[in-house]
């Protein structure tokens, strides 16, 4: 596999880590509904005049895959970073960047489900290690908390926009959309605005200021079309698995940039929970061969 297939993904990954610090930020300057909802405005506008005319030509092809197209919008687009809107109002961004690094076993699994693959050995240990990491991060180092008091709101968000994404990666694999990519993301994003102006609609007023523009111009350019453009040529030149083993870089990003910008420190639960996590992540990756699958059989291709 050559090396710059993997320039795409780790683009992606960094843009990411970023955004967990737009999103805390966002927090505090501008409502979760408005924020995700200015972003896919703003990118359209910015996408229209170079794309829509391709778009318009490429009408007959896209009519078939409109509602394939409105689905990938809604999980990709929409609900994967407004999900991590509204959870950075309870979360911190050092937890968002380590509950995202869980989208390759999360990938894995919904494979194995939408894509009837049988599970692997890796899978099955890595989700138990995995789980038992996310645990300790979640309960802030004392799983008896989970019990107790419930798990907080911004990370359980956070774990429904991992799915989300999951799902997204999954889709865009199995439906293999032969449109140019800036053509399916326009559709898409098109498909994403229609489904957060409701939100909007009825969430608190936030106008644009001063306070609040440049997280939306970031929001909207590198963390929502350089890095969707980037993420679904990788999954085209890499696949969604191997795509998704990038975002183990997630965490110590999200924390070195969290801790500059915003002061966040790591806590011991955070470096056990998330080392244990990625360990579970990483295991699941190693680990390849199928339950029920000889070993001789586990290195055929195909």
């Amino acid at each position: 596999m050559p090396l710059h297939y993997f320039l795409a993904p780790l683009g992606a990954v960094l843009i990411w880590a970023g955004n967990m610090v737009i999103n805390k930020l966002a927090a505090d300057a501008i409502a979760p509904s408005a924020i995700a909802f200015y972003r896919w405005v703003l990118a359209i506008l910015l996408m229209t005049p170079f794309v829509a005319p391709q778009v318009w030509r490429a009408r007959a092809d896209i009519r078939p895959v409109l509602g394939k197209l409105a689905a990938l919008g809604l999980l990709g687009l929409a609900a994967w970073q407004g999900l991590a809107y509204y959870a950075a109002l309870t979360t911190t961004a050092t937890n968002m960047g380590i509950i995202a690094a869980m989208l390759p076993l999360v990938t894995m699994v919904l494979s194995a489900l939408v894509l009837r693959e049988p599970p692997t050995l890796g899978m099955v240990l890595g989700s138990a290690l995995a789980f038992s990491g996310l645990i300790i991060l979640l309960s802030h180092g004392s799983p008896a908390n989970v019990l107790k008091d419930g798990v907080n709101l911004g990370d359980l968000l956070m774990v429904m926009a991992c799915i989300s994404y999951a799902a997204y990666g999954i889709l865009l694999r199995r439906w293999k959309l032969t449109l140019d990519p800036w053509t399916s993301i326009y559709v898409q994003a098109c498909f994403a605005a229609l489904a957060l102006l409701l939100p909007f609609l009825i969430g608190p007023w936030s106008p644009i200021n001063a306070q609040n523009i440049g997280l939306i111009v970031y929001a909207a350019i590198p963390a929502s079309l350089f890095s969707t453009f980037l993420w679904m040529r990788s999954i085209r030149l890499l696949g969604a698995n191997r795509s998704s083993i990038m975002l183990n870089l997630m965490p110590p990003l999200s924390a070195l940039l969290a801790f500059i910008f915003l002061g966040e420190r790591l806590q011991s639960y955070h470096i056990i929970g998330g080392l244990v996590a990625i360990a579970g992540v990483v295991l699941s990756q190693l680990l390849t061969r199928r339950l029920g699958q000889s070993k001789a059989q586990s290195t055929q291709p195909g």
